[in-house]
């Protein structure tokens, strides 16, 4: 005789949060694409600011792969937004910074995702926003702060870079 079978759970929080994720994505590409940036480039310019991070411990904050990160540095660098300089601690690490055209490029592209951002929140009551950061929020720092280990790890939505 079979084991009964588990009940589905009530919830799909992958489709919730998957979905969540994809729309506020093509949301932002969609947003940020008349300045010629892509989501992940503002992200990219955003931690470049202070000059003091190198190219691994930006992708490393973002969750991005070295090569994505390689590409989206040389095309940062080649549009004159960001420069690679050399790390005074370690000579094979080249840190990022945001040059001055890559600082105004951020304070328009700022300008966008606040307005997005702002109107994604808005759309939950007001009781609700601040929750629902913090909730997201400690998600993110906490229990999903890194991937599992698995054999066939689940493709990531590849975006333009």
């Amino acid at each position: 005789m079979k084991p009964p079978a588990a009940a589905p759970p009530e919830v799909d929080l992958t489709f919730l949060l998957s979905w969540a994720s994809h729309a506020l994505q093509t949301e932002m590409t969609a947003g940020l694409s008349d300045l010629g940036i892509t989501p992940r480039a503002h992200c990219v310019l955003h931690k470049a600011v202070s000059g003091e991070l190198t190219q691994t411990q930006i992708a490393e904050s973002l969750g991005l792969d070295k090569t994505t990160m390689v590409v989206l540095a040389d095309k940062l660098e080649k549009d004159g937004l960001a420069e690679r300089i050399a790390s005074p601690t370690d000579r094979r690490a080249r840190m990022i910074r945001a040059t001055q055209a890559g600082l105004d490029l951020l304070a328009r592209s700022n300008e966008i995702v606040s307005r997005i951002q702002d109107d994604v929140l808005g759309t939950l009551p007001e009781e609700l926003r601040g929750a629902f950061v913090e909730a997201l929020t400690r998600l993110v720092e906490g229990r999903l702060s890194t991937f599992a280990e698995c054999e066939q790890p689940p493709r990531r939505r590849s975006s333009r870079i």
